[in-house]
């Protein structure tokens, strides 16, 4: 038995055999010159041409995925045709490189360039290392790098995989998802959540694991085990049959004691959200509208936008759907709005920001959620993203107003809203903490970089100390305004009694974890899930608030949670 300790991010315990990624595309020689015979201006169409196919594969591929996957799909799409990727490639084509060799270098340059930029940028880093490989293979004439095929369920393994791999997993053929690389929110990570596949990621090593080697996984423990044996055969046996206790959710969340805690869900479009009302989705906690934008050289029409958020609140007539206006920037770029050329993107002009340098676009898009609540049954609340301070949370309340929407709130993403929650709260009727954000924020750490998993996680003491002033401004005054959660903390089933202590009024999160949520909530009282919100605040680290609070809640062990 060999173990390979590593991050937890989807739980579940399964034996397996590995299979490992193909060895990405090898590097074109160093120095590679055109051959003899061919242009400059033949070799850049033939890029640009390679480009556009790999751009109308991965679109392709996005218009039969859902959700993360699409929106992964779809944003990796745009970035095989980046203009400061083609551009850099064509100008080393004109110097006699070979195309393949151009675009490998111009990729790396990108690269480099958006992995020192850091946060949120510096996840692009990896789709544009995917996308370079699939240009230079899609000029070989030969297959792009994948998922292997095989006729027998598998655990897959690899260093990382590409974002455009993980939106496209069979989850009938893929057992278990360990990488040895990637972070807690990396694309890895979203999708095994999304897809119900246990995972760990930042396994050191675990990636030179001999294809055919069985393997024991424990997706919530974050650990991978080689040549299991009976006890750990065990625990995957009794994971196999306590499963099925977390497949379906009762429609209604709460505590031991009838504290009621509305599950709801996070979706990106019409087809997220009939899923989600599928598997017992209380309402929509977190409707990302950016999904609606992507891959538009230009801004869509208030008709169309009004169309698209249609879908979604039809989904859910009578109950509450929680809409975010346009998260665009850093990691979302649009054409239309945001600025590629800023130095740090995940402290620049993003998220509601994008209204001062691009006023027009927030009116219109309100003008559309507007005329969609008209035209359906939902109880629509619309919050903006990247807000800071009262002052921006009173004039989106006023641009809401003005388009005729009754409850604006705004997202908690930022530690200087956390902090003036009060004033905030005077300002708008509600308050979501995007916990992804927050806790990269706070403790100052890329959420996609591995090396930084232990400092990149909601279970931080001052994480958890910045959605208790949250909750405690949103009660002063007597506000007692309502406080959700919609960031990844909320699928954590021990998390997510931590933030009921703290008095989070809501919780939303990938629809396949309202599940195992419910489940583990219903086993506290109000009082218990206070007490232990208490120890998480005693902790000195997080990983002694998870472990202190985990320690209490023996459900978690019975369950594989």
């Amino acid at each position: 038995m060999q173990n390979f300790p590593g991050v937890g991010v989807s739980p579940g315990r399964i034996i397996g055999n590995v299979r490992q990624m193909p060895k990405p595309i090898s590097e074109p020689p160093a120095g590679e010159q055109l051959p003899a015979g061919v242009t400059p201006e033949d070799a850049t169409a033939a890029l640009k041409a390679a480009s556009q196919a790999v751009h109308d594969e991965l679109k392709g591929r996005a218009a039969h995925a859902a959700g993360d996957g699409k929106a992964v799909l779809e944003a990796t799409a745009l970035m095989a045709k980046d203009t400061m990727l083609i551009k850099g490639a064509a100008k080393l084509v004109a110097r006699g490189l070979s195309t393949e060799r151009a675009i490998w270098e111009s990729g790396s340059s990108v690269s480099e360039m958006l992995h020192n930029l850091g946060g949120y940028m510096a996840e692009r880093a990896t789709d544009v290392l995917d996308v370079r490989a699939r240009i230079v293979a899609e000029l070989r004439g030969v297959a792009a790098p994948g998922i292997p095929s095989s006729s027998t369920p598998f655990v897959l393994v690899a260093e990382d995989l590409a974002p455009a791999d993980t939106a496209t997993l069979d989850p009938n053929k893929v057992l278990a998802l360990v990488t040895a690389g990637g972070g807690p929110q990396s694309h890895t990570a979203i999708i095994a959540r999304s897809l119900g596949l246990p995972a760990v990621v930042a396994a050191v090593g675990v990636d030179e694991l001999p294809d055919g080697t069985e393997v024991y996984v424990d997706g919530a423990a974050g650990t991978i085990t080689s040549e299991p044996d009976d006890s750990l055969r065990a625990a995957a046996d009794a994971w196999a049959a306590t499963a099925s206790l977390l497949a379906e959710f009762s429609g209604t969340g709460t505590t031991a004691d009838g504290h009621l805690v509305p599950l709801l869900a996070n979706v990106g479009g019409g087809k997220d959200a009939v899923a989600a009302a599928k598997l017992g989705a209380q309402g929509v906690g977190l409707f990302r509208t950016e999904f609606c934008f992507l891959e538009r050289d230009s801004e869509p029409t208030v008709e169309e936008q009004a169309a698209a958020y249609k879908s979604v609140f039809d989904a859910f007539p009578g109950k509450k759907v929680v809409l975010r206006t346009l998260d665009a920037g850093a990691d979302k770029p649009l054409p239309f709005l945001t600025d590629s050329t800023e130095p740090n993107p995940a402290l620049g002009v993003r998220g509601y920001r994008t209204d001062f340098t691009t006023p027009g676009v927030l009116d219109r898009q309100l003008e559309a959620i507007a005329l969609a609540e008209k035209q359906s049954k939902a109880d629509v609340w619309v919050m903006a993203p990247m807000i800071s301070t009262a002052e921006e949370a009173a004039r989106f309340a006023s641009m809401c107003a003005e388009a005729g929407i009754k409850t604006p709130g705004v997202m908690v993403e930022v530690p200087s809203a956390a902090l003036t929650a009060e004033a905030i709260l005077r300002e708008v009727g509600f308050a979501s903490l995007g916990t992804n954000d927050l806790t990269q924020y706070a403790m100052a750490a890329d959420r996609q970089l591995g090396p930084l998993a232990a400092l990149n996680t909601p279970w931080q003491p001052a994480v958890l100390r910045l959605v208790g002033l949250t909750v405690e401004g949103s009660r002063a005054e007597g506000h007692n305004k309502p406080v959700g959660v919609c960031g990844e903390a909320a699928a954590d089933p021990a998390l997510a009694v931590v933030l009921t202590g703290l008095g989070v009024t809501t919780l939303s999160m990938t629809a396949r974890s309202l599940a195992a949520v419910a489940a583990v909530l219903k086993t506290v009282t109000l009082a218990e899930a206070q007490q232990l919100a208490k120890l998480a605040l005693s902790a000195p680290s997080a990983t002694e608030a998870r472990a202190w609070v985990r320690e209490k809640l023996p459900v978690l062990n019975e369950l594989g949670l």
